[in-house]
């Protein structure tokens, strides 16, 4: 459920700097068109994935429960650390999106 996790982390984060507002203030400069979109697409495929990847795990009902749960973490993880520490949110993103590959692959060899 790790992958899942962190999926879905970098799901949220893609979506939050799809908005000009967010953007602007962790990136800096303003948000075209193009990009926004693409952050949006970035971030519902990564929520998606993050579905497959814990449907693949486990068993449906339990597989269900332990996306929420993921769901629900990598949120209030997300607006918790955007409320203090919005640089620091960018750099869990970015941390995660390195990890991900790593996490796949050991779930894959185990």
């Amino acid at each position: 459920m790790l992958l899942a996790t962190l999926l879905c982390y970098i799901g949220f984060t893609a979506l939050c700097l799809s908005m000009n507002r967010h953007y602007d203030d962790l990136i800096g400069g303003s948000l075209t068109l193009g990009r926004g979109r693409a952050l949006k697409l970035l971030g519902w495929v990564a929520l998606l994935l993050s579905l497959w990847v814990a449907l693949a795990s486990q068993a449906m009902g339990q597989a269900l429960v332990q996306w929420f749960a993921a769901l629900m973490g990598s949120a209030v993880l997300f607006v918790f650390v955007m409320s203090y520490r919005p640089r620091l949110a960018l750099s869990l993103a970015g941390i995660g999106a390195l990890l991900a590959p790593v996490v796949a692959c050991i779930q894959l060899l185990a």
